[in-house]
């Protein structure tokens, strides 16, 4: 018997076979929720506000309603930059509104929207894996695990990221003039951006020559700091908020999103990731002593 080596193992055709199937009900999952969301945002009856707020939050529950079908929370982790990409350009589509200020600000969230997306997609290994958070919450919650799914890992997210649309909508319906300031919000933005994507593809490659998990990466961006990719993601939502301030200055309550995403990472994500980072990986604390949280810049060490 001769042996093609170009043959997959079965194990391999498995794998490939559970997440092809488990993109396509997620993928189906999130269609339905986008016509959900469409026709709740046309018979709402409200203001363009209100009816988004109302399509968003129905569009989160058939999430929710999918990932309790499907037993896996982590159905909802590409909504976070899903959301973005799809609510804003319908909206300047609707409002018919086509400003400078308003499509540059958009072209650089779908720019970070899709990068995050397909991340998300090289990723995705099937559905019988789910975010370890996702696994500690349930383990923790027990039977009030689906309600806890709703409102702490999808509701949650989906009012934390509408919050952060909420300037861009501002700007959208207001159509303000290009000025310096306005520039300097969308360089900041774009500036996270970058550094997401950097970080990001300095952990790939770093992965890819060190399979060890228990090795520390000290090269890059993460020489210095131990969460860049998360700086970049704080970055890109302030940049946001300084362009709608810019357009008008009485706007100011719209940074409540930019403020609530920071706190989620500065009190939830990095203080969770960090903890369990320390259980696997050598000379963590030393690590931690030597570098700054989000800043990569060199750190003068006692």
């Amino acid at each position: 018997m001769i042996n093609n080596l170009n043959t997959p193992s079965t194990t391999e055709t498995q794998q490939k076979a559970n997440r092809t199937i488990g993109f396509l009900l997620i993928s189906l999952s999130y269609i339905t929720a986008l016509v959900i969301g469409l026709i709740v945002f046309k018979n709402a009856g409200g203001t363009i506000w209100m009816n988004l707020f109302l399509a968003d939050l129905a569009a989160t529950f058939v999430i929710w309603v999918s990932s309790l079908l499907l037993n896996n929370a982590s159905v909802y982790d590409p909504y976070w930059s899903i959301q973005p990409i799809v609510i804003l350009p319908m909206l300047i589509l609707h409002v018919g509104k086509f400003n400078l200020s308003s499509l540059l600000l958009c072209a650089i969230v779908i720019v970070w929207g899709v990068r995050l997306t397909l991340n998300w997609i090289s990723t995705f290994k099937g559905l019988h894996e789910q975010d370890w958070r996702y696994d500690q919450i349930k383990h923790q919650t027990g039977t009030f695990y689906p309600l806890v799914n709703l409102l702490g890992i999808q509701l949650m997210p989906t009012l934390i990221v509408f919050a952060c649309i909420a300037p861009i909508v501002f700007v959208i319906l207001q159509s303000p003039e290009f000025t310096w300031l306005i520039f300097l919000g969308l360089s900041i933005s774009l500036l996270g951006v970058i550094l997401e994507a950097v970080a990001d593809r300095q952990m790939h490659d770093f992965r890819l020559k060190n399979p060890n998990k228990s090795v520390i990466i000290r090269e890059g961006l993460w020489k210095y700091s131990r969460h860049p990719n998360y700086l970049g993601e704080i970055l890109m939502w302030w940049g946001v908020y300084l362009v709608c301030l810019a357009g008008s200055p009485s706007a100011w309550m719209l940074g409540l999103g930019a403020l609530f995403n920071t706190a989620l990472f500065l009190f939830i994500s990095i203080p969770l990731a960090e903890k369990r980072l320390a259980k696997y990986k050598d000379g963590f604390a030393e690590y931690q002593q030597q570098t700054r949280m989000l800043l990569p810049l060199p750190k003068k060490v006692r």
